[in-house]
């Protein structure tokens, strides 16, 4: 059975840093794409970034040069960067992984990002 575990999500100051972490386990096949996604209250959820197995990378245009997503495939785990944060990053985020088509989501970490 796929689990995925976040750690890493709490209340940082404005202009500070943070950095999640997600851990996978039961994998038998190649996890073909890593990603963290958000969710704000009364907002849709929404992709932050996502990796490929290959290192390929996409960002959301709100987090472009402030967030940094990075993967350990041999240890299927994805982590994301964030820096600069911003009081509109506050929200909960999602690990997400995808296996043969399948997509497996964590249990989420809040952000919060308040003077």
């Amino acid at each position: 059975q796929v689990q995925l575990v976040e750690s890493g999500g709490g209340l940082v100051q404005p202009g500070g840093s943070l950095r999640l972490s997600c851990a996978a386990s039961g994998i038998m096949f190649s996890i073909l794409r890593m990603g963290w996604y958000r969710q704000a209250p009364g907002k849709q959820r929404e992709l932050v970034a996502a990796i490929t197995r290959g290192g390929g990378t996409n960002y959301a245009d709100s987090v472009k040069g402030r967030f940094t997503i990075s993967r350990d495939n041999g240890k299927n785990t994805v982590a994301l960067q964030m820096n600069s944060l911003k009081p509109e990053d506050t929200a909960v985020y999602y690990c997400n992984i995808q296996i043969l088509g399948v997509e497996y989501w964590g249990q989420g970490t809040q952000v919060t990002i308040s003077s």
